[in-house]
């Protein structure tokens, strides 16, 4: 245990790497970088370009890491400087931040020396990674009972409360959500975010929507995530 938690370089302040300390990290990195990818495509959608990115990130941290070592002001510096890049141009998922914190950490930990600790962490999490794909933890239950209702009505029939029984029949919650005109202004298109009793009974519930609304367009989808899904 002492050897694992151990920098391979004689002092944490160390000026200078020799060149086998700084291949030994450099190799660790890039192998640890291509575990993490690996373990992040199982079981995910993902881009090429992602992919790669993660590969190489924990040995781009290691040679900075490495080229600030025994220097408290460079490495401010660089913390700094990591605190204004962006992480992508646009928003990623959490599990794309934790794999990206995660490549962030394994090359901090090398690029410090401390091959061993890198290597074990990263193991283990990268398992835990696979263990959450395989058996899809997290996954939410029961999600064949949210669902959204989008309700075309005439213009001339007053939406308030107008299926509220419906809803109370067939729903534990219900909540309109949204609310347009369509069809040059002629028609209302509501928005209802439903929890179903029982989902069996979905097209028994829109068959019944359908005749208070007069057979018009009906649409049933499963509830959008993407605003709360960190």
């Amino acid at each position: 245990m002492t050897e694992l938690l151990s920098s391979i370089y004689e002092t944490s302040a160390a000026a200078t790497i020799s060149a086998a300390q700084f291949g030994a990290s450099f190799g660790v990195s890039l192998l640890l970088g291509i575990l993490i990818a690996a373990a992040y495509m199982y079981n995910t959608r993902y881009t090429k370009s992602f992919v790669v990115t993660l590969a190489m990130l924990p040995a781009i941290i290691c040679v900075i890491i490495a080229m600030v070592n025994g220097s408290i002001g460079a490495g401010i510096a660089v913390a700094g400087a990591f605190s204004l890049v962006r992480f992508r141009s646009v928003p990623g998922t959490a599990k794309e931040i934790c794999a990206i914190f995660l490549a962030m950490a394994t090359g901090l930990a090398t690029g410090m020396g401390y091959l061993g600790l890198a290597t074990a962490f990263t193991a283990v999490l990268a398992l835990v990674i696979l263990i959450s794909g395989k058996f899809d933890f997290g996954t939410k239950r029961n999600a064949d009972r949210y669902k959204s209702f989008r309700i075309v009505i005439p213009e001339d029939l007053d939406y308030s409360g107008i299926f509220d029984d419906l809803f109370a029949e067939y729903t534990s919650s219900c909540e309109l959500v949204n609310v347009r005109t369509t069809n040059m202004g002629s028609m209302f298109r509501l928005t209802y975010d439903v929890t179903l009793k029982d989902p069996d009974k979905e097209k028994e519930l829109i068959d019944k929507l359908r005749c208070r609304n007069g057979n018009l367009e009906i649409n049933v989808s499963r509830q959008a995530t993407t605003a709360t899904e960190l």
